[in-house]
């Protein structure tokens, strides 16, 4: 099976767009489909100097076909004002949300068997009066997804948060034996599903430092996660923990898991981004469908320069159509 991608390109100002033509000039083992303003790409191909042929096509279905390098398929959605690359215009706000839920309405009518996304600068959405705080809460709303996972990915390791955009103060209340139980049998059963492993191996860190040391550095270790964690072995689960998060992250813990579960969104990743920036995926667990994203942001002003790296759109990419492949429900 030849799989069918969705791109969006995300904040037109930002480095989306160059990133975006910047893959679509090597082959791939899938037909791709970037779903954005055909004129954008134009624009921003000849600031970059790029020879790229656009294909505008209203209804991306039927049989897909292998990308050709040096062309690129547009399902289009119009700019709501010209874009420069570099300056931030609220008035592309919603124009970047519609080419969002376009992608998530082509894979959930199997159109599209997974959707890649390119950076959006959360604070021009906002501004602009649309209450937003990132693509993995619009997908959970989009595919009415009551829990989803955010994970981020390299050729070497994978971080699982228990939760993700809270403010710190928040964390604490929010790590409930509910949010630790439904986000590791998501993490568990995407790991088994989307990444082929049949008994998966979880690490996860505790909440406090040094895992609480006992009750004297935090109770949440002792009242909610040790508890949930022995519930969870009992139905079969493999998981080591909790783990001091300053230590875990080394050969000893890494050789021997598939993932790291860290209960919030500074606690694992840091470590990761420093590991593996540029080559990291996010994925977005426990959606119906398969998200693959970069790990940066729009760097505004590397935008039409030339000197923006396409390496995590690349990995995004060549991660999305992995999971397809090991995926039984996207390969019927």
């Amino acid at each position: 099976m030849i799989p069918r991608i969705a791109l969006t390109p995300g904040e037109p100002a930002g480095i989306g767009p160059d990133i975006t033509l910047a893959i679509a000039q090597q082959p791939w083992d899938a037909e791709l489909i970037a779903i954005c303003d055909p004129d954008l790409l134009r624009q921003r191909a000849d600031m970059l100097g790029l020879d790229i042929r656009i294909d505008v096509v209203d209804n991306p279905q039927g049989q897909p076909q292998l990308h050709r390098p040096g062309s690129l398929k547009v399902y289009p959605v119009a700019l709501n004002a010209p874009c420069t690359a570099g300056e931030l215009d609220p008035a592309n706000a919603s124009y970047v949300l519609c080419t969002l839920h376009a992608a998530v309405d082509a894979c959930l009518a199997g159109r599209c068997q997974a959707m890649v996304t390119a950076p959006v600068q959360k604070s021009v959405i906002n501004e602009a009066g649309i209450p937003f705080s990132g693509h993995t809460e619009l997908l959970a709303e989009d595919t009415d997804s009551d829990r989803v996972v955010m994970m981020l990915a390299t050729a070497k390791m994978r971080v699982a948060l228990a939760t993700t955009h809270l403010p710190l103060k928040d964390v604490p209340a929010a790590i409930t034996p509910e949010l630790l139980t439904e986000t590791l049998e998501i993490l568990h059963r995407d790991l088994q599903q989307k990444f082929g492993l049949a008994a998966p191996r979880i690490a996860v860190l505790g909440l406090n430092p040094h895992a609480g040391e006992g009750g004297h550095m935090g109770s949440e270790e002792i009242d909610t996660i040790i508890p949930t964690l022995d519930k969870l072995r009992a139905r079969g689960m493999v998981l080591q923990g909790p783990l001091p998060a300053d230590t875990a992250f080394n050969p000893k813990v890494l050789d021997h898991c598939d993932a790291i579960f860290a209960m919030y969104h500074d606690q694992g990743l840091p470590v990761l981004k420093y590991a593996g920036f540029g080559e990291a995926v996010n994925v977005t667990l426990g959606l119906p469908i398969i998200r693959t994203s970069v790990d940066h942001g729009t760097a505004l002003d590397l935008a039409g320069t030339g000197k923006a790296d396409a390496s995590s759109l690349r990995a995004a990419l060549e991660m999305a159509i992995s999971m397809v492949n090991s995926d039984p429900e996207t390969r019927r």
